[in-house]
């Protein structure tokens, strides 16, 4: 049997309309999986839904506003009634607002752990009883560089990704002995939307990233095809708990 083969499996992304998160459906969808994509707007889903399915893959999107829990469940419980089983969840939704500490409302501050950490958990939680009644599953968080750095403009988000490597390993031992499997993957600089945003507001950014990456370029969505396809498949059965950096080797640079 091939180990990376994700035939039948049912696969959850949320925040999958573009970038990192429809890197790793494609990557899935690529594997044989079926892809339940989630988001609020619907209408913006279409064309990420197209082109898995120009894959040969089975694509749906399912509107959700993943910081409310019973929207949440809602969508799980849809995407398991509609698709027949929950195997995968890959927890990418994400928003970022950069200012430094003093000057970031409070309004702001749960907008952006609610979005990233929040959003996570209802998920995580929601998607957890039918990967028990299935014999097991996977979970996959998106992290980030600052999961492990400090950056002055990213307080709300820092604590969110830091945050969501203890959540991976909360969620791994938990649920170890249900066969469900919990790991984090930490985005170096990608090139994506997000990122350009970040360029438009750090001077100089673009060429420090491309100086301390090993790799000497900018990452790109597809590759997290790779990563997402590990840890979906039963080639990750005994890895859980891990956060596994995606970034040219930037976290390791001296």
């Amino acid at each position: 049997m091939d180990l990376f083969d994700l035939s039948g499996k049912v696969a959850v992304v949320t925040g999958g309309n573009g970038g990192i998160g429809l890197g790793m459906a494609t990557g899935l969808a690529r594997a044989g999986a079926t892809l339940a994509l989630v988001g609020r707007n619907a209408a913006k889903w279409a064309q990420a839904v197209a082109s898995l399915e120009a894959l040969g893959a089975k694509a749906i999107a399912v509107q959700a506003d993943v910081t409310d829990e019973a929207q949440v469940t809602a969508m799980a419980d849809h995407i398991a009634s509609e698709l027949g089983r929950v195997d995968i969840l890959v927890n990418n939704a994400g928003t970022n607002i950069r200012k430094r500490a003093e000057e970031l409302e409070l309004s702001e501050w749960k907008t952006v752990l609610d979005t990233n950490i929040t959003s996570a958990f209802l998920c995580s939680k929601a998607c957890y009883a039918h990967m028990k009644s299935g014999g097991g599953g996977k979970v996959l968080n998106n992290g980030s560089m600052l999961s492990i750095f400090g950056t002055p403009w990213g307080p709300a988000y820092g604590a969110s990704k830091g945050a969501m490597v203890q959540l991976t390993k909360s969620l791994a031992t938990a649920w170890a002995e249900d066969n469900i499997q919990v790991n984090c993957f930490l985005p170096g600089w990608i090139d994506t939307a997000l990122t350009v945003k970040a360029r438009e507001q750090i001077d100089g950014l673009h060429d420090r990233v491309l100086e301390r990456t090993p790799a000497k370029r900018w990452g790109t969505p597809e590759d997290f095809e790779g990563i997402a396809v590990f840890l979906a498949s039963r080639a990750s059965d005994f890895v859980t708990g891990t956060a596994i950096p995606v970034d040219g080797a930037y976290s390791v640079m001296g």
